[in-house]
């Protein structure tokens, strides 16, 4: 650890960590964007945001007792004004909630909140975006920041009707693409698509029953990829309005996750515009 300095917490309710409390029902999504990151991978990335002065900041770290020795180099990438709490593992649990077996926690902030409009404008000329409706499922956000990040998307819009991707979950899944993924989230979906046509995008709605196969998408300077939530999938008057994908299966099943689909999705569109 060199010279860092390690903060004990010998009580749940020392004040000092009341951030960190009660985390799975009291999670700190939506709340002056603040959230909670949780395991090394995730850390490491927030580490390297807040270097980056990629929009994102540590606050605060807590980390189980028996853990410190094996972190030095992940410690040693926060900048030394970050405090850094340490705890036994009745106490951790206690403060969580549960049994936090990871043992690795901090508190992040999200720095300014862009809007639509300053969203679209900040993007490349040529730009892969993702735009999603309705998704409430944490594991379908975070899987789709991790595939945007996997396959060069430029960033995702989010309507006002889906999950926080700051959510501790999201933020796990992602494996900390959400902290390096360009995103907002605001609107309804029928503004934040007519933002994004006005920006010069071919937009493309995902569906099962698409009129296009994924791969007959023509490239373009500008593409986005409209997904919907689990079931119900996007809504009557967004598959009416724009032009539909599909991703070819087998008519045994229904639809794709739309996690997996989304992977799928953005693997064909980043090849054919020479992404990957």
């Amino acid at each position: 650890m060199g010279e860092r300095q390690l903060i004990a917490i010998e009580s749940p309710d020392d004040p000092r960590i009341a951030e960190f409390r009660d985390i799975r029902e009291r999670d700190l999504t939506g709340r002056q964007g603040r959230f909670i990151a949780e395991g090394t991978v995730v850390l490491r990335v927030l580490a390297r945001a807040h270097a980056a002065g990629a929009g994102v900041r540590a606050e605060k770290l807590l980390l189980l007792r028996n853990r410190v020795e094996g972190l030095t180099d992940l410690l040693a990438e926060f900048p030394e004004d970050v405090p850094v709490y340490v705890a036994d593992g009745a106490v951790l649990d206690a403060i969580a909630g549960f049994h936090l077996h990871r043992g690795v926690l901090a508190l992040g902030e999200r720095e300014s909140e862009p809007t639509v409009a300053g969203f679209l404008a900040s993007l490349p000329e040529r730009a892969l975006l993702v735009a999603a409706c309705g998704i409430s499922n944490h594991d379908n956000i975070g899987a789709i920041f991790r595939n945007a990040a996997a396959f060069g998307a430029d960033g995702v819009i989010l309507d006002e009707t889906c999950c926080d991707p700051r959510y501790r979950k999201a933020l796990r899944v992602s494996v900390g693409s959400v902290l390096t993924v360009p995103y907002v989230r605001a609107g309804s979906i029928e503004a934040d698509l007519d933002a994004i046509a006005g920006a010069g995008f071919d937009i493309w709605a995902l569906s099962p029953s698409g009129r296009a196969e994924i791969r007959e998408i023509d490239a373009a300077n500008r593409v986005a990829l409209v997904l919907g939530t689990e079931g119900e999938g996007l809504p009557g008057r967004i598959l009416s309005r724009f032009r539909t994908a599909r991703i070819a299966q087998s008519p045994s099943l229904d639809s794709l996750n739309v996690g997996t689909s989304s992977g799928i999705a953005l693997y064909t569109i980043a090849g054919r515009l020479g992404r990957i």
